[in-house]
C-alpha cells in the first residue's frame, strides 16, 4: 500500500513506491586521501540511525571500509554503497523522511576508477576538504571528474579541530585553485581546540555544541556572539547577493531591500546549487562529531533528486548519430547502466546497477545491446556496505545490486527487450605502470588466469595481457599501490600464490611532423590472391587529443566496405610504435587514396594495407618516446624543505611551486614516474618520518635523448629491426 499521495508528487512515481523520487538523494562522498571521507560517512550513518556505534577508520572498524585490505591500511579501496534515511527539522522538506543512497569513494589516485564510475551514476556529491591542507592534488582530480559529469555539489570543510585549521582559507582555495563559486552557508565559531559550533547564515542563529556530549547529538541555539556578528552579517550579505543572481524574483526583492524569508533563501540556494555554478560550504569536524547534522540537512535541502538532473544521454543501437534521452519514469520501459562489477565469495558476481527508467523486478530479464543477449535477474538487492538486503523490485532512480547476470561489463546498458538505446558509459584513464606476474607453482597457473580475468572484469583500469616474446603475463594498473592490492587480493580471495616482476613504465610514442604513408598488400599464388592498397597522411595533434581518423576517399577508389578494415589495421599498428614498441598517441590519420581489385581484394588485405601504411608513415614522422610525468605534492616541516627539494631535483623533477603555512612547507613538482618507485621510503627517511606526499598522473613528455637508448634496449616491446 502506498505511503504517499500520488496526486501531490510527480506523475513519474508509481503509486506502489514507499519513497517518491522527490525525496530520494543519490550522493557520493569524494575527496583527497585522508581528508576524512569515510569518517564523515560513518557519522552520517550514526546520526541517521543506520548504525548505533561509531566505527573509526584508524581502528579498522568503519562500516564502509569492509575489505580486509582497507581495514589494515586505513584507506578506502573500493567504493561502498549504503542507504540511510534523514528528516530535516526545518526548510521546505521539514519532517519528510528522505532516502539517501551514499557511495563512499576512495581518495587514493590509484583507485580513481572507483570515483569515475560512481560519479557517472550519482546525482549529487559532498566534496570533503581538510581545513588545514585545503585543496590537495586529488581534490583537483575529483573536482574535474565532478565537472565532467556535471554533478551538483556541496563542500564540507572537515578537521576544524586540528591545529592550523582555517575555514576561510579553505574556501578561498576552492575558489582560486578549483574555480568553484564557493560560499559559506554556515561559518565556524572558533577553530582548532576552540571550535565550539556554527553560525547559520540563513537564520542568523548560533549553534553551540555541548562539550559534555561527545557524540555531538546535543547543541543549543543562541544569539550570535557579539564578536562574530559583523562577520556573520558580511558573509550573509555576500551569500544573498550571489544567489539572487540565480532567481529573478529573489533578485527583485533583494534589490528593493525587502525582507527575504527563510524559505525563499533556502529555495534560492537550492536553485543556485542545481545550476552547477554555486557551491555551499559547511565547516565541521567529523572525528569530533560536529557539523554532520547540518551537512545532512544541506544534502536534503540543496542537492538534487533524480527528477532534478538532466535526462541521461545515449544513442541508438544501430546509429550513433541518433541521440536518445532517458529520464526517471516508473511507467517507462526499463533502462539503466551497469557501473560496477564485484566478485563476492558467497554469492558470486555482483552487478551494481543504476535504474534510470522503469521498474525492475526480481526474476525479470534484461537485454544487453552490446552482446545482443538477455540477462536474468535472479536476485535483486540493496547494498549496505558488505551487507545486503533482498528486495523484490527497484524503481527509477534506485541504485541496486543484481545477481544472475553473466556477460556484463562496466559501462554496459541494460534495457527491456526492444528498447533502442545505448547510454553513455563512464570513461577511464589508461594504466601508467605494469609488471609481470607468474604463479608460484604449475598448479596455480589456471587459478591465476581465472582470478586475473575476474579482477580485470571488476576494474576497468586494471589490464591483463601476454608478452608474445617471453610468454609472461603482464598486469597493468594506476600505480604501485593498485598492483600491490591486486596481488594481495589474488592471495586472500582467490588463494593464488604469485610472484611479480619489477614495475615497468607505460611509455607512449607520438609523432612530431606530418608524413605520408603507403601500404600495399599483394599476394598471388594459384587461384584467388590478395590485394589491398591504401595511402594515408598522418599529422600530430595537441597533447591529450588521442587519435582521430578521417576518411577522405573520393570516387570509390577504395570501396566503402574496405574503409573500416583499413582503419582497424591502422589501430592495430598504432599499438606498437616504431621507437620502442609502445602505443602511439595524439595523431590524426587521413585516408586519402588507394586502389582495389574486383576479385582479389578482401577485408584482410585492406587491414594489412592499413598496418603497412601506418608503419611507413610513422617511420617518416620523426617519432619520439613519451614518459608519464607525475604531479607530486610533498608536505614537510620547514626544516626538511632543502633536503626534499634537492631530492626532487635529483629525480629529474621540476619544482612548480612552494607554499608555507603553519610551519609546514608544501612542495609541488612534476617528476617522471620512472624516478618515483620507492619514493615513500625515501621521503620518510629524508624527513625522519614527518613528511607525507601524494602523487597523480599529470601528462606525458618526451624522454631525454641520453635515456632513450637504455629504454629501447631494455624494452621487451621494442620492434625487431630490419
Amino acid at each position: 500500500m502506498s505511503t504517499f499521495d500520488p496526486k501531490k508528487v510527480s506523475p513519474a512515481n508509481d503509486s506502489s513506491r514507499t519513497v517518491p523520487l522527490e525525496f530520494q538523494r543519490n550522493i557520493g562522498i569524494v575527496a583527497h586521501i585522508d581528508a576524512g571521507k569515510t569518517t564523515t560517512t560513518e557519522r552520517i550513518l550514526f546520526y541517521s540511525g543506520k548504525i548505533h556505534k561509531i566505527g573509526e577508520v584508524h581502528e579498522g572498524a568503519a562500516t564502509t571500509d569492509w575489505m580486509e585490505q582497507e581495514r589494515e591500511r586505513g584507506i578506502t579501496i573500493t567504493s561502498a554503497a549504503i542507504s540511510t534515511e534523514w528528516m530535516t527539522k526545518r526548510g521546505p522538506y521539514e519532517a519528510i523522511p528522505h532516502r539517501i543512497n551514499i557511495i563512499d569513494t576512495p581518495g587514493h589516485v590509484d583507485f580513481t576508477a572507483e570515483v569515475e564510475r560512481s560519479l557517472k551514476v550519482l546525482d549529487g556529491a559532498v566534496a570533503v576538504f581538510c581545513a588545514v591542507a585545503g585543496v590537495q592534488p586529488q581534490s583537483e582530480t575529483v573536482w574535474r571528474q565532478m565537472n565532467k559529469y556535471m554533478v551538483p555539489r556541496i563542500c564540507f570543510i572537515n578537521k576544524m579541530d586540528r591545529t592550523g585549521a582555517d575555514f576561510f582559507s579553505a574556501v578561498d582555495d576552492i575558489r582560486n585553485k578549483l574555480g568553484g563559486n564557493a560560499h559559506p552557508i554556515y561559518i565556524p565559531i572558533g577553530a582548532e581546540e576552540n571550535f565550539k559550533g556554527l553560525i547559520d547564515l540563513i537564520r542568523m542563529q548560533a549553534h553551540f555544541y555541548n562539550d559534555d556530549d561527545t557524540t555531538g547529538t546535543s547543541y543549543t541555539e543562541e544569539d550570535i556572539p557579539e564578536e562574530y556578528l559583523e562577520q556573520a552579517k558580511e558573509y550573509r550579505e555576500s551569500l544573498l547577493e550571489d544567489i539572487a543572481a540565480f532567481d529573478d524574483a529573489l533578485a527583485e526583492k533583494y534589490l528593493e531591500g525587502e525582507e527575504i524569508t527563510e524559505e525563499e533563501f533556502m529555495a534560492g540556494i537550492r536553485k543556485a546549487t542545481l545550476s552547477h555554478h554555486f557551491i555551499g560550504v559547511i565547516p565541521g569536524t567529523a572525528f569530533k562529531n560536529k557539523g554532520i547534522q547540518k551537512l545532512l540537512n544541506a544534502v536534503v535541502n540543496y542537492l538534487p533528486s533524480p527528477l532534478d538532473i538532466p535526462a541521461q544521454k545515449g544513442h541508438s543501437v544501430d546509429d550513433e548519430s541518433v541521440l536518445v534521452e532517458v529520464g526517471p519514469d516508473d511507467s517507462g520501459k526499463i533502462a539503466g547502466l551497469a557501473f560496477k562489477l564485484f566478485t563476492d565469495p558467497y554469492v558470486g558476481k555482483l552487478l551494481f546497477f543504476r535504474v534510470y527508467r522503469g521498474i525492475l523486478e526480481k526474476g525479470s530479464t534484461l537485454y544487453n545491446p552490446r552482446t545482443g543477449r538477455s540477462e536474468r535477474v535472479s536476485r535483486l538487492m540493496v547494498m549496505h556496505a558488505d551487507r545486503r538486503e533482498d528486495i523484490t523490485r527497484a524503481y527509477s532512480g534506485d541504485i541496486v545490486a543484481i545477481i544472475g547476470a553473466k556477460d556484463v561489463r562496466t559501462g554496459d546498458t541494460l534495457t527491456e527487450k526492444g528498447v533502442d538505446l545505448i547510454l553513455e558509459p563512464p570513461t577511464f584513464p589508461e594504466p601508467v605502470i605494469s609488471m609481470s606476474v607468474e604463479p608460484a607453482s604449475k598448479a596455480d597457473q589456471e587459478k591465476l588466469s581465472i582470478a586475473l580475468q575476474r579482477l580485470a572484469e571488476e576494474d576497468p583500469t586494471f589490464m591483463v595481457s601476454s608478452d608474445e616474446e617471453t610468454g609472461q603475463t603482464i598486469i597493468a594498473g594506476m600505480g604501485e599501490l593498485h598492483l600491490d592490492i591486486i596481488r594481495d587480493r589474488l592471495l586472500r580471495e582467490f588463494k593464488v600464490e604469485a610472484t611479480v616482476g619489477r614495475p615497468q613504465i607505460a611509455y607512449r610514442e607520438t609523432i612530431t611532423h606530418p608524413a605520408d604513408g603507403l601500404g600495399k598488400f599483394v599476394r598471388q599464388s594459384g587461384g584467388r590472391g590478395q590485394y589491398g592498397h591504401a595511402e594515408i597522411k598522418i599529422e600530430p595533434l595537441d597533447t591529450g587529443k588521442g587519435y582521430e581518423f578521417s576518411n577522405e576517399i573520393v570516387g570509390g577508389v577504395i570501396p566503402k566496405e574496405y574503409i573500416k578494415p583499413t582503419e582497424e589495421g591502422i589501430k592495430e599498428a598504432m599499438r606498437n610504435g616504431t621507437v620502442a614498441g609502445y602505443p602511439v598517441v595524439d595523431f590524426k590519420v587521413r585516408l586519402t587514396f588507394g586502389s582495389f581489385h574486383e576479385v582479389d581484394s578482401s577485408e584482410m588485405a585492406f587491414k594489412m594495407a592499413g598496418i603497412f601504411a601506418f608503419r611507413d608513415a610513422m617511420a617518416k614522422a620523426k617519432p619520439v618516446l613519451l614518459e608519464p610525468i607525475m604531479k607530486v605534492e610533498v608536505e614537510t616541516p620547514d626544516e626538511f624543505q632543502g633536503d626534499i627539494v634537492g631530492d626532487v631535483n635529483r629525480r629529474r623533477g621540476v619544482i612548480q611551486g612552494i607554499e608555507t603555512k603553519n610551519n609546514l612547507t608544501k612542495i609541488m613538482a612534476h617528476v617522471p614516474l620512472e624516478q618515483m618507485f620507492g619514493y615513500s621510503t625515501d621521503v620518510r627517511s629524508l624527513s625522519k618520518g614527518r613528511a607525507s606526499y601524494s602523487m597523480e598522473p599529470s601528462h606525458f613528455e618526451p624522454v631525454p635523448n641520453n635515456m632513450l637508448e637504455d629504454i629501447v634496449k631494455t624494452s621487451s616491446r621494442a620492434p625487431a629491426r630490419t
